[in-house]
């Protein structure tokens, strides 16, 4: 029964150090899901090596148009001072284009703020300005 008693010990061998092998498996997949959801918190970053910004308006669009005068003024603008400031005329088509397309950025957290009802900062300066009624302050941004 030598032979035997040699494959019984080798076979138990092999199943101690496959046992180990799945615990250091085990073990090396929790810190690599660890390591993945550090990654995912991290800002992206360009080829460069750079941050990536948060999002790039076109050039001479009424966005950007409408995000340079908001720098200037470095305060939340009312929609109308927004037309005024990208060239458009105080009509009722104009006020409701600029201001969805200015709450579309807003619903996405990205470039523009929404500081009370038809007035818009910028999220750079999102933790100077307060959402506002008559009766006070309603929340902070």
């Amino acid at each position: 029964m030598g032979y035997r008693e040699n494959l019984t010990r080798l076979i138990e061998k092999k199943e101690q150090e496959l046992a180990r092998l799945e615990s250091d498996a085990a073990h090396i997949r929790a810190y690599l899901e660890g390591l993945n959801d550090a990654l995912k918190a991290l800002p992206k970053e360009v080829a460069n090596g750079s941050v990536e910004r948060q999002h790039v308006l076109r050039p001479n669009s009424a966005l950007a148009k409408a995000r340079e005068a908001l720098m200037r003024a470095k305060q939340p603008l009312y929609i109308d001072d927004l037309l005024l400031a990208v060239g458009k005329d105080i009509k009722p088509e104009n006020r409701i284009s600029l201001a969805g397309t200015l709450s579309s950025y807003v619903r996405n957290g990205k470039v523009f703020t929404k500081t009370a009802p038809n007035t818009f900062g910028l999220v750079e300066f999102a933790d100077e300005t307060t959402l506002t009624e008559p009766g006070g302050v309603i929340a902070e941004y």
